[in-house]
């Protein structure tokens, strides 16, 4: 995790100071003297290599710096900030992904060639057909202005929540129950599961203690990507529905040449990304006792 980590801070401070513009362009340009006044505030009049050590040193001590932008907030606490907010959202999207995909694909799969087994891959392939950005919009013309049901965007209360998870969570359900499906598909077929409705164990059983925790091998795995494409998802869907999240400042940095923000945002989204894959791989053993090692 510590040099994957590193290396996308490397290539993250780099491609920032190398992409064309800068945090004080703007549609007037500052006299000369402010702006080398301003660049020697910020350390940008120092070698790149120099700015470069001097960032990590900062990260070091946990400090991401000031925002270039945002002159009254340090980056700290604008991801302080919203980050619950990212995190409620991306987590609430997590586990109804899991939930319902899980739940979906393992009918799917007892049921195999019957009409619900149909409807479930029919349901997967418009999921998987359909993005989060795409479905946002359907959401809103749906809840919020047809029905009237939700509101179409802000923050302050829980029912704020309910379209961005459907719709960040939607292709994850579509893509975890086919992968569900055809695990217990063929989780059916082996020879211990055989064994266990030989001795006549309940189904219910059956499929709670030996189908399930092999089903669910190829769907923990798919997990770790999920989460990163989820994280990476409620910056779009953040934007959609104007929440106060990580996302919606990271979007407003790239277009300002925010730096410090900007860093702040990927050194968040990357440090959340190995975690979530390091608790991936910590479940495998649980699943699956013989991936245990013991001496």
């Amino acid at each position: 995790m510590v040099p994957t980590f590193l290396a996308i801070v490397t290539i993250a401070f780099f491609l920032m100071r190398i992409a064309p513009g800068g945090p004080f362009d703007g549609d007037r340009r500052l006299p000369p003297e402010v702006e080398a006044n301003l660049r020697a505030a910020y350390q940008l009049d120092q070698p790149l290599v120099n700015q470069y050590v001097s960032y990590l040193g900062r990260i070091a001590r946990g400090d991401l710096g000031p925002s270039f932008k945002q002159k009254d907030f340090s980056v700290n606490e604008l991801i302080a900030a919203g980050l619950p907010v990212s995190l409620t959202v991306g987590g609430i999207a997590l586990a109804v992904s899991l939930i319902a995909g899980v739940a979906l694909g393992t009918t799917a799969g007892l049921f195999r060639g019957t009409s619900r087994d149909h409807a479930v891959i029919g349901l997967s392939a418009l999921g998987l057909a359909l993005p989060s950005f795409v479905v946002a919009p359907l959401l809103v013309w749906l809840f919020a202005l047809t029905l009237d049901w939700l509101p179409a965007g802000g923050f302050g209360s829980p029912a704020h929540y309910v379209m961005p998870c459907m719709a960040l969570s939607f292709p994850f359900i579509a893509a975890i129950a086919r992968l569900t499906r055809g695990s217990v598909v063929d989780t059916l077929a082996m020879a211990h599961v055989r064994t266990a409705r030989s001795k006549g164990l309940p189904g219910s059983r059956i499929v709670l203690r030996h189908v399930l925790p092999n089903a669910l091998l190829p769907v923990v795995s798919f997990v770790g990507p999920a989460g990163a494409a989820l994280l990476a998802g409620s910056v779009v869907i953040e934007e959609l529905f104007a929440l106060p999240g990580i996302g919606r400042y990271f979007v407003q940095a790239a277009l300002n040449r925010d730096y410090t923000l900007v860093m702040g945002a990927v050194i968040v989204y990357a440090a959340l990304i190995l975690l979530l894959n390091l608790l991936v791989d910590l479940c495998y053993p649980w699943l699956d006792p013989r991936l245990r090692v013991r001496e």
